[in-house]
């Protein structure tokens, strides 16, 4: 799909943002291209775009359109003109390399999740730097002087212990002081971890409710994804208890997940989810969809990072991180941390593993929950950019049509942001 995609990055907000410093040039005319505008409506072949100072001036049937004088003519014919994309689950690491990246692939806008992916090269070793230069790389970006996508920001990340890249919060009143210094800090959103206790949880999720910021991330281990629902977590990434929550013994693995955890016994640990997967209980599954719909609860499945997680580095072709030659786009000191990290063989259980976790996603999308597309790039073998492709076809495998996949990198992560990412910058153009 992606080498018959032009992405339209004249129409959204990336460059309204940047054009003023941006220099006139003569029109652009992109003809016979099939135009997709992702509300649903039929493709519309044959089609020229008129590009003017960046922005499109005009679009109509090819042979209707008269290019204007002095344009540049691009014939465009077998390609495909979609609005611009969104990743919304990356942890943005060098700019030299993580913003081009994102810009060739059509990604101008990113939720960047906080910084608890490891940075080899060392730029972004503390979180409050991180969150310091995204800002920064932020407002470049927003006043033309930098080439980039649009960010979302945690920044941080609130979870049960002290480790890189979180603000560790152990009790209640930890919970609703983390979530007050982050509102203060300016950041877009609250990210939660997996290590909270419930209490903790609940505190957090209130507060955030009081202070009128959104509250995002995974669901804690000690905390029922019905719970998170309830409590208004607007997107749970990873699929994190979801699982759990259509099982017919939710509790009961989750008290054996708990155990695991507090014996550091890994493989114990791990075996829950394919133990949820086997008690799938459909009634169960049916009214916490209901519940997901009901309040408003995006999930973000990060397809690309659960197919890695779960049958490792194997195959050949495209899907093969030895074969790929999009790693030439990489720095070594990336190319080195991710060859390091991938598996050599596939986990036992992993292809039954990920096969459920794709007919979960199915399920929740043909009962009406509202997914968006993110990559948790840039975990090992998950390249910026690039990957988000890689997650729109695996959607489309999950049973989303085309339509509905794109509509999860685009239309959909501007309903998610809504009013309070307009109003955030009231300058700024709509998402």
């Amino acid at each position: 799909m992606k080498s018959l995609l032009l992405t339209l990055l004249l129409f959204p907000s990336f460059l309204q943002a940047q054009s003023p410093s941006i220099p006139s040039t003569k029109p652009l005319i992109l003809t016979h291209v099939t135009v997709i505008d992702v509300t649903g409506s039929p493709a519309k072949p044959d089609m020229s775009v008129v590009i003017r100072n960046h922005r499109i001036a005009a679009m109509g049937r090819t042979s209707a359109v008269v290019p204007p004088k002095d344009s540049e003519i691009v014939d465009a014919t077998g390609k495909f003109l979609i609005p611009r994309l969104w990743d919304m689950h990356v942890h943005t690491g060098r700019k030299d390399i993580f913003l081009p990246l994102y810009i060739a692939n059509g990604v101008t806008g990113v939720r960047d999740m906080g910084g608890d992916i490891e940075d080899p090269s060392g730029e972004l070793s503390s979180v409050s730097g991180r969150y310091v230069q995204l800002s920064l790389w932020r407002e470049a970006i927003e006043n033309g002087s930098l080439l980039g996508p649009r960010f979302v920001i945690a920044g941080f990340l609130i979870d049960g212990f002290k480790w890189p890249g979180n603000i560790a919060a152990t009790n209640a009143e930890e919970g609703r002081q983390a979530v007050d210094v982050l509102k203060k800090t300016g950041v877009d959103f609250v990210k939660v971890k997996s290590f909270l206790s419930k209490d903790t949880f609940l505190a957090i999720a209130a507060e955030a409710r009081r202070q009128h910021i959104v509250l995002a991330g995974h669901v804690p281990d000690a905390v029922r994804v019905a719970e998170a629902s309830d409590a208004g977590q607007k997107s749970i990434e990873h699929l994190t208890g979801v699982a759990l929550g259509c099982s017919a013994i939710e509790r009961t693995l989750m008290d054996e997940k708990a155990q695991a955890f507090a014996a550091r016994d890994r493989a114990r640990y791990a075996s829950v989810e394919p133990r949820a997967a086997e008690t799938f209980d459909a009634m169960t599954a049916k009214a916490l969809f209901s519940k997901f719909v009901t309040n408003g609860t995006w999930q973000v499945p990060t397809l690309v990072e659960l197919r890695r997680n779960a049958i490792g580095e194997v195959g050949t072709g495209e899907d093969s991180s030895q074969n790929d030659p999009r790693w030439a786009y990489l720095p070594a000191s990336l190319r080195d941390w991710w060859s390091k990290s991938r598996n050599a063989t596939a986990p036992i259980g992993g292809q039954e593993l990920f096969a459920s976790e794709l007919s979960l996603t199915q399920k929740m999308h043909k009962s009406g929950v509202m997914f968006l597309a993110g990559t948790d790039t840039p975990n090992p073998s998950i390249l910026p950019g690039f990957a988000l492709h890689d997650e729109l076809k695996l959607l489309v495998t999950a049973g989303f049509s085309p339509m509905e996949a794109l509509q999860s990198a685009t239309l959909n992560p501007a309903r998610y942001l809504g009013r309070n990412w307009k109003a955030r910058r009231p300058g700024a153009a709509r998402c």
